[in-house]
């Protein structure tokens, strides 16, 4: 195994599922009893779908980020969730190609409260002590801004979103150190530096985040004194010495033709990282290209108790990413350009996106996984207002006059200024 390989699932299943769970066959009545109490306003069967639409948008974006060299890791979860309190907003085409590219499929006035749901599920597990998860969202909008109080109503009442006014005309960059410090406290210091210098200006006038974090232990955790260096082949001609773990016990597993599935889950079993492992050292390109949401479900589905010697590679990683163009090679073009209408944010149809920002940690070793990750959409105006224009270009008179009186003190012309 390489890290790569580990890189395809962990972007794409290890904190929120995009893989199928083991007991998808429970039918939608038994569900919507497991529904927490924070989601008592949806259906199970919105929840199901939204939960689809969401794994079917991270391989999508996958797809777009796979070319990006070395190892890569993000969270599907945040940048939909960000993205969604974004859509919220939009209007007309700008909110069909939004949606087509995130592959929402229930209505404006559903989607928010399936996300709610979603959200609350995972507040359950939190709830449960076994793993560490928590998920923040935030909007940041500028101090004399004006946006529609539906829209603020909405974002406050589904996504939960704190709401804290910056000023990005005078106080740039304090509006930056202001909205990074949430991020690094909402992700236990891992996310640092989320929006870098210069993405925010003074046509900034809101910023829509979210930051998620987990820390989980294996139910059946690594001995540290089994862990040795062991040969790890980049390529079929390269390999080099790695940390790697090892245990005997019993897992969920499946090989086939192409692939070895594994399961190992974490305490509490909630969660599980799914590993992915190509039969072939040079398979992860073929892998690569046959992911979809559907190859995924089929890979994952019927996993067995098997007895194994599992060897896992420790590592950590960091990935970094500007989405924009990403976002607009899957039909998410309006909202970046003049042609963008987010008119349901502030009844204009003067904003658009300026950016979309994403940075994601993972560090795996004996104990466990510990994955922090988090989104920021920055909203701008098209143009500075237009203002009435004075322009004192060519020859002008000029007086001083008395204001009470209206006397003429001085009179001039000017017709050269040098």
């Amino acid at each position: 195994m390489n890290e790569c390989k580990l890189a395809i699932v962990l972007g794409v299943c290890l904190i929120l599922g995009a893989c199928q769970p083991h007991h998808s066959d429970a039918n939608e009545s038994q569900v919507d009893k497991k529904l927490p109490s924070g989601a008592a306003s949806v259906s199970a069967q919105d929840l199901k779908i939204l939960t689809g639409n969401n794994n079917q948008f991270a391989m999508d974006l996958y797809a777009q980020l796979k070319n990006n060299p070395g190892n890569m890791f993000f969270s599907p979860y945040s940048i939909s969730t960000a993205l969604a309190m974004t859509y919220a907003g939009s209007r007309n085409n700008t909110e069909k190609e939004m949606g087509q590219t995130l592959r929402f499929t229930l209505s404006q006035d559903r989607l928010p409260a399936a996300f709610s749901a979603q959200q609350a599920w995972l507040k359950a597990i939190e709830k449960k002590g076994d793993v560490e998860l928590s998920v923040a969202n935030a909007l940041w909008p500028h101090v004399t801004y004006k946006f529609l109080p539906n829209f603020i109503e909405l974002n406050r009442r589904y996504y939960g979103v704190d709401i804290t006014n910056v000023d990005y005309v005078t106080a740039t960059e304090a509006a930056r150190t202001t909205i990074n410090d949430w991020v690094d406290r909402k992700t236990a210091g891992k996310i640092k530096d989320l929006i870098g210098p210069n993405i925010l200006d003074p046509l900034t006038r809101l910023v829509l985040t979210n930051a998620i974090y987990f820390k989980g232990f294996w139910a059946e955790q690594f001995k540290k004194e089994a862990t040795r260096p062991m040969a790890f082949h980049v390529s079929p001609t390269e390999k080099k010495d790695v940390p790697t773990m090892f245990q005997k016990s019993t897992f969920r597993y499946k090989a086939g033709q192409d692939v070895q599935v594994l399961e190992l889950p974490y305490k509490g079993k909630d969660l599980s990282m799914i590993v992915l492992l190509p039969q072939n050292v040079d398979g992860l390109e073929a892998m690569e290209k046959a992911l979809t949401a559907g190859q995924l479900s089929a890979w994952t589905a019927d996993l067995q108790d098997m007895e194994l010697n599992v060897y896992l590679p420790k590592f950590t990683m960091t990935s970094k990413f500007s989405l924009s163009d990403a976002l607009k090679a899957m039909g998410m073009k309006d909202a970046f350009s003049m042609a963008a209408d987010f008119s349901g944010m502030d009844g204009t149809t003067d904003l658009l996106i300026t950016a979309v920002l994403h940075k994601a940690f993972v560090a795996v070793d004996e104990e466990g996984t510990e994955a922090a990750a988090a989104t920021a959409v920055v909203i701008g105006l098209k143009s500075m207002p237009m203002l009435e224009e004075f322009r004192a270009d060519h020859p002008f008179l000029f007086l001083i006059r008395e204001n009470e009186t209206g006397s003429i003190l001085f009179l001039g012309r000017v017709k050269d200024p040098s």
